[in-house]
């Protein structure tokens, strides 16, 4: 299967898989509701669900023990975005070329929005039909999720980013805000499908965290560099907005052509992580490829 034609199928497969779980929910609100599916099923690359199916693929794991993985991850990456984009944190009004949840709904809802995104991730993993091998697992997975998404994760690199704007910082500070805002997700993409694949080493591992840390990094670099040299129409929200909102960025500190040079390293040594595993990691090889390649 061609990398196009499996992206389209895993991207079709987390889309219905969910709707099924918004389906699931009886409905108490009925614009709540409403908010939270198109917070959820605005579109998107869905770029943490395929990682998780791709890393799962590559080490023996099933897709229907992926799926709820997949499906967690997207709801707390979802939630994220609907508050950051409020009037109290980035104030956008586009999101993916669309009217922010504040703007198609009310800033009060959005945030409820959010907030039932953000539990629906945990109810999915508590809940999803695991399979027996991978059931025992569930709590640790759980429990990386909240890591990767809380206080010493996503939410922890965005109280730095927010602390960070209109002052400046340095090369190690802007690495660690990200580490933790966009980095800890794409990290969790990778090793909660690890936590789930049968017979894998310490060692493994080890090399799949530094593949994850490395091209997280790598995402936040080259979103920066899109940030200052794609259109309007590619990002599907205004350009520059970080420039505007008087942000740190690798570009600022690095220049343009240093910033793509540090994407590229980033690039360089998460090839040589994947190197050191006994499996055939070609799709995570051309994930990392997408990921300092592209232009939105």
């Amino acid at each position: 299967m061609s990398d196009l034609v499996n992206h389209e199928f895993l991207q079709l497969r987390i889309n219905q898989y969910l709707e099924q779980q918004l389906n699931k929910l009886t409905v108490n609100d009925d614009r709540l509701h409403q908010a939270m599916a198109y917070g959820l099923l605005i579109g998107g690359k869905r770029i943490r669900p395929y990682l998780v199916y791709i890393t799962g693929e590559t080490l023996g794991v099933s897709l229907a023990d992926l799926d709820g993985i997949a499906g967690a991850l997207e709801c707390i990456h979802a939630y994220s975005l609907l508050h950051d984009d409020l009037p109290a944190m980035d104030d956008d009004d586009l999101r993916r070329g669309k009217p922010t949840c504040h703007k198609a709904f009310d800033e009060a809802t959005a945030i409820l929005a959010g907030d039932s995104l953000q539990t629906l991730a945990f109810d999915i993993l508590a809940n999803h039909s695991f399979s027996a091998a991978t059931q025992p697992k569930q709590l640790a997975l759980i429990k990386q999720l909240v890591t990767a998404a809380g206080y010493q994760g996503m939410c922890g690199g965005q109280a730095l980013d927010l602390a960070a704007t209109d002052k400046s910082i340095n090369l190690t500070q802007l690495e660690q805000l990200h580490s933790l805002k966009t980095g800890a997700l794409l990290e969790a993409s990778v090793l909660m499908a690890a936590e789930c694949a049968p017979a894998i080493t310490e060692q493994d591992k080890q090399a799949l965290k530094e593949y994850a840390q490395l091209i997280g990094l790598a995402y936040q670099v080259q979103d920066d560099i899109i940030d200052i040299t794609s259109t309007q129409e590619q990002l599907g929200k205004p350009c520059g907005s970080d420039l505007a909102a008087n942000k740190s960025t690798y570009p600022a500190l690095l220049g343009l052509q240093g910033a793509q040079q540090k994407a590229e390293n980033l690039f360089q040594q998460a090839l040589q992580a994947l190197a050191r595993l006994p499996y055939n990691t070609q799709s995570l090889a051309d994930f990392a490829t997408f990921i300092i390649k592209r232009s939105h």
